[in-house]
């Protein structure tokens, strides 16, 4: 009798220091459901949306960064899981609705005067309007940063498209030919081709204004300032400054392509400016940014902290 007694509460001892499962909390498993269904409504009305911004990618190469973008805010907010996980839940229906009613008004816009780029920024919009009816003000507020990156996956409307490729491709093709000017004898200008003899010629055509370098290198700069601890005016500063970078960088691509044209072959320079340029300029803009923030650490002198009073006793 005393073995059986003793049999039961080694079971029982065991069963309360057996480890728990992990069981979803059940005030989880409404807010779960209700994630599922919006993601899944999301992804049946945006479909033909994303199948475009797909092929956009693959197909113009000035906007090919633009599909690592979501893989990047994946990744943030993996980072930033335990930061999140510390906010409220708060559900805002009415807010989360007006922003998707907002962002259905801009699709329809777009739909309706075939302005496909609206269609895409109200992706976008219904993303916020949806973390905000399902988690709240305190989420949006910690993911603000990475909800505003996604902005940069949708490529620039065309006339913005046009505003800006053409003083880009103006400025590579007057810089280069400013440097080339110090280093060669013969060197002029003609529109947007560079005359380095009169045989050899290079046509800064518009896809080599530098375009694919500003999108791909303010995503990586919006990255890096969003990594780096340090002042929003810095980290603005950070994000502007990749604009000069990129020109500066192609303008360094065509000068070192026009040395190769001259010292080797038209070939070789080919070669150079569509395939190795592209892999060194990376790695170079990104040394710039550091540089930066290295020199904003010189410039810029914290502002001293103040002791603390101290109390009569």
């Amino acid at each position: 009798m005393e073995r059986g007694v003793t049999g039961r509460r080694l079971r029982r001892r065991h069963a309360l220091q057996a480890p728990a499962r992990n069981v979803m909390p059940s005030n989880l498993l409404p807010l779960v459901s209700v994630v599922s269904v919006l993601s899944a409504l999301f992804a049946w009305c945006y479909w033909p949306t994303i199948v475009g911004l797909s092929k956009e990618w693959q197909q113009n190469s000035d906007y090919s960064a633009g599909q690592l973008v979501p893989l990047v805010a994946l990744f943030l907010l993996w980072r930033d899981r335990k930061i999140l996980g510390t906010c409220v839940l708060r559900p805002c229906w009415w807010g989360g609705v007006a922003l998707i009613i907002l962002a259905q008004a801009a699709r329809f816009y777009g739909l309706l005067f075939m302005f496909e780029s609206a269609d895409r920024y109200s992706l976008v919009l219904t993303i916020g309007g949806l973390v905000l009816m399902v988690a709240g003000w305190q989420v949006v507020r910690r993911a603000s940063w990475i909800l505003l990156f996604l902005v940069l996956m949708i490529p620039f409307p065309g006339r913005v498209h046009n505003l800006i490729s053409g003083p880009l491709q103006k400025m590579a093709t007057s810089g280069s030919v400013f440097l080339l000017e110090v280093f060669l004898p013969r060197v002029s200008q003609q529109g947007n081709v560079v005359v380095l003899d009169e045989n050899t010629r290079i046509a800064v055509v518009e896809a080599c204004s530098g375009l694919r370098m500003l999108t791909a290198f303010i995503i990586v700069a919006a990255f890096v300032a969003y990594m780096v601890r340090r002042p929003r005016l810095q980290k603005g500063i950070l994000l502007l400054s990749s604009v000069p970078v990129a020109v500066m960088c192609n303008i360094l691509r065509i000068l070192a392509t026009a040395v190769l044209m001259l010292v080797v072959s038209a070939d070789v320079a080919q070669k150079f400016f569509h395939d190795f340029a592209g892999f060194v300029m990376m790695p170079a803009a990104v040394l710039l940014m550091f540089g930066e923030l290295r020199l904003m650490d010189w410039l810029i002198v914290p502002e001293p902290v103040a002791p603390p009073e101290r109390t009569s006793a």
